[in-house]
């Protein structure tokens, strides 16, 4: 008779506490510089330090924390090159990204990303800044997803990613009163089958707000 082993929590409380912190990175939960120890991310999860210890390491390994050499973990402050640097990776990856979408770009597709501008509207409204990012990533995953170009998108999450904080930073300084101008204009793009003008619409739409930041 076989021995049934009890299943390792541990992966589990790793993913668990990944997957948490990278959603509130990426989402701009936490600002730029943010100062984070592996006894507060436990406490936060509810996990031991292994789990917090490993989540952190695969994080700084995306780009999404900074460890310094004393030992410190951090959201990174981005300096005005690095923005630049993420702001051109966005208009490269995700302009692609929309041009291959362009030919599954069905209806429900358009409806569905006209329902979630609507959404972005009353984050804005609200003044909801996690909201706003949380959705406003949604319209371009959404969107993204119909390239059926999973390692590009990938990509553009990491990217996300890196910038979660500055995002956050970015929403404070425009003060917005709407949702993106650009959706309207990528949405537009979509319906008549326009591929340059998608182009530019996205191409507009990822970078613009983030050259504010480094004017």
């Amino acid at each position: 008779m076989l021995l049934q082993t009890r299943p390792d929590p541990s992966p589990s409380a790793h993913d668990r506490t990944y997957r948490g912190l990278r959603t509130r990175i990426m989402h701009g939960e936490v600002d730029p510089g943010t100062a984070m120890t592996l006894r507060g991310i436990g406490k936060e999860f509810g996990v031991s330090m292994t789990p917090a210890r490993e989540a952190v390491r695969r994080l700084v390994a995306e780009g999404a924390l900074q460890l310094s050499s004393s030992g410190r973990v951090s959201t990174p402050d981005l300096s005005n090159e690095r923005i630049e640097e993420l702001a051109a990776l966005r208009s490269l990856i995700e302009v692609e990204l929309a041009s291959r979408a362009l030919p599954r770009a069905h209806m429900a597709l358009i409806d569905r990303l006209q329902a979630i501008n609507g959404t972005i509207s009353e984050m804005v409204i609200s003044h909801d800044s996690v909201g706003y990012i949380r959705t406003n990533l949604e319209f371009h995953r959404t969107l993204y997803l119909r390239a059926q170009a999973p390692a590009m998108l990938a990509m553009a999450e990491t990217v996300w990613l890196q910038l979660g904080p500055t995002m956050r930073k970015l929403y404070t300084k425009m003060r917005r009163n709407e949702a993106p101008h650009f959706h309207r204009h990528i949405i537009a793009a979509l319906k008549a089958g326009d591929e340059p003008g998608l182009r530019l619409a996205v191409r507009s739409d990822v970078t613009q707000g983030l050259k504010m930041l480094v004017a």
